[in-house]
C-alpha cells in the first residue's frame, strides 16, 4: 500500500460522524482540512490526541483548519468519546478501514512480538483543493498539533 505524500490528491471518504450525519472529503472544499487517524476511542493516546486537537480548534479556525478524526469504532462509540471530553468535531466511523487503508494509515503493527493488522496513527494536512500537504505516519499522540501548526508556519507550542 502506497503511503501519501506531499502534493498526491487525498483519497475522498464519505462516512458517518458520531452524529449520524454523512460527512465527505468535499464538504470541506475550500479549506484546509487536518485528518487524522486513531484506533480506538477512549483510550489513553486516542484521547490525548484529540483533546489536543479539540484545543487547538480555536487557532486552526482562525487560519481557516478544520479537523476530524477517524477510527474504526462505530458512531454511537465516537458520540460518547465526543461527550465524555467536549471535543466538538467530526468523529468519523471507518468500520471497514477503508477509508484508513486509502490513506495508507492501516496496516502491520507488532505488540509483544505479534503481528497484526491494524490502524497506524496518522494524520495529514490537506489544502483547500484536496491536495496532501503534509502527511505523517506513526505519528506521536503529541505531535499531531504540532506538526500541523510547524506546517502551517505557526511555531507556537501546542
Amino acid at each position: 500500500m502506497a503511503l501519501l505524500k506531499k502534493g498526491d490528491k487525498a483519497p475522498s471518504f464519505q462516512l458517518m460522524d458520531q452524529n449520524g450525519t454523512e460527512v465527505s472529503l468535499k464538504n470541506f472544499k475550500g479549506k484546509k482540512l487536518l485528518v487524522y487517524f486513531y484506533p480506538k476511542a477512549d483510550t489513553s493516546g486516542c484521547t490525548k490526541q484529540a483533546c489536543s486537537v479539540r484545543d487547538a480548534m480555536p487557532d486552526l479556525k482562525s487560519v481557516g483548519v478544520a479537523a476530524i478524526g477517524i477510527s474504526p469504532d462505530k458512531p454511537e462509540k465516537q458520540r460518547k468519546f465526543d461527550e465524555k471530553y467536549s471535543l466538538g468535531f467530526p468523529l468519523l466511523s471507518d468500520e471497514d478501514n477503508s477509508v484508513a487503508k486509502g490513506y495508507g494509515a492501516w496496516g502491520e503493527k507488532k505488540m509483544y512480538g505479534k503481528a497484526y493488522e491494524g490502524i497506524i496513527r496518522s494524520a495529514f494536512l490537506i489544502d483547500e483543493k484536496g491536495k496532501v500537504i503534509e502527511a505523517w505516519y506513526k505519528v506521536s499522540p503529541a505531535d499531531t498539533v504540532p506538526n500541523a501548526r510547524r506546517t502551517l508556519g505557526d511555531a507556537s507550542p501546542a
